[in-house]
């Protein structure tokens, strides 16, 4: 029997791209990084969505020759459909990735983790010679947790032990997060849950106490790392 793939119906992008002039300029610019041979890594969101694109065009006019490691269901689907080949990091490490972010500090620490693939990215990101963080001016704080509470992915026959733990590190409100479209929580692509969670002050510290938490997988925070912040709007 011949298998029919149907990526090419069900992974288009869904939503509105906001600011998509901007996006697909940065976009174009992020592709033409790509050299022969290279292994990339894509995060998740829009932009990502629209690299992918831009390194699709690129392989079929200039019969460039790379691998992407996606970091999302999202942008395996996203790969497949524009017929980029994939890799993983068993395979290969990145030459370079790119993603977004929902938060950047003006030490250049990040808040990620609305998509639900934070620890992925995170893997990446750390497994990366090189990182591009692709955001437009409204990501821009002056504290991490200003707009959004920072995501703790966990095991789910942890939640009760995490989300006391979780308290007694400081939060002041803790959220397990819904799911869109189904009854119940959001499961990630690991199958674990994500608490939302909020803090008064986030510490140079919070991101390493979280990870030692038992049971918890991933936090959203990114704190301390080598990366290099591209703007939509600067």
């Amino acid at each position: 029997m011949k298998w029919k793939n149907n990526f090419s119906v069900q992974s288009d992008w869904t939503d509105v791209i906001v600011n998509r002039e901007a996006k697909e300029a940065i976009a174009r610019k992020l592709a033409e990084r790509a050299k022969e041979g290279e292994t990339i890594g894509a995060g998740s969101g829009s932009t990502v969505y629209l690299t992918l694109g831009a390194l699709a065009e690129r392989i079929r006019k200039e019969n460039l020759h790379i691998t992407v490691i996606p970091a999302s269901f999202e942008s395996t689907m996203a790969c497949l459909r524009f017929g980029i080949p994939l890799t993983t990091l068993w395979e290969k490490r990145p030459d370079w990735t790119f993603d977004g972010a929902d938060e950047v500090d003006p030490e250049r620490n990040l808040l990620k983790g609305r998509g639900g693939a934070l620890f992925q990215e995170k893997l990446l990101i750390r497994s990366s010679k090189e990182v591009y963080i692709v955001v437009d001016e409204s990501k821009f704080v002056s504290r991490l947790g200003t707009n959004f509470p920072v995501p703790v992915e966990l095991f789910p026959g942890a939640l009760a032990y995490v989300e006391n733990c979780i308290w007694e590190l400081g939060a002041t409100e803790v959220t397990l997060r819904p799911a869109k479209g189904k009854d119940g929580p959001v499961i990630t692509e690991n199958g674990n849950l994500i608490l939302d969670v909020r803090f008064e002050q986030l510490s140079a510290d919070l991101e390493r106490k979280i990870k030692a938490v038992t049971g918890v997988i991933e936090s959203g925070l990114f704190m301390g790392y080598c990366l290099k912040i591209m703007s939509l709007n600067r």
